[in-house]
């Protein structure tokens, strides 16, 4: 399963971010895979798509980061994917 992690940075702190970034890494659990991210250019949000079958480790991962992130968390699908649903197509 995929989500869109929507991050907003505490106090647009992106340079503890980074920092904790750099000294840490992503600190994802085995079984949850970064899939790509993108900044907002004021520095103050981060869209991240992330996957996995287990929503337990999406929320570990959340503990980590909390202290500097607020999260909004929303699972999502291809679009294609959505269509064939849709559409009733195999």
């Amino acid at each position: 399963m995929q989500f869109m992690v929507i991050e907003t940075f505490r106090d647009q702190d992106a340079k503890a971010i980074y920092t904790r970034l750099q000294e840490k890494g992503r600190s994802l659990p085995d079984g949850l895979a970064f899939e790509g991210s993108w900044i907002t250019a004021d520095l103050g949000r981060c869209f991240q798509i992330m996957s996995s079958d287990d929503v337990g480790l999406l929320q570990r991962w959340v503990t980590e980061w909390s202290d500097l992130v607020e999260f909004e968390i929303v699972p999502v699908s291809p679009g294609k994917d959505t269509m064939k649903a849709v559409l009733g197509e195999p």
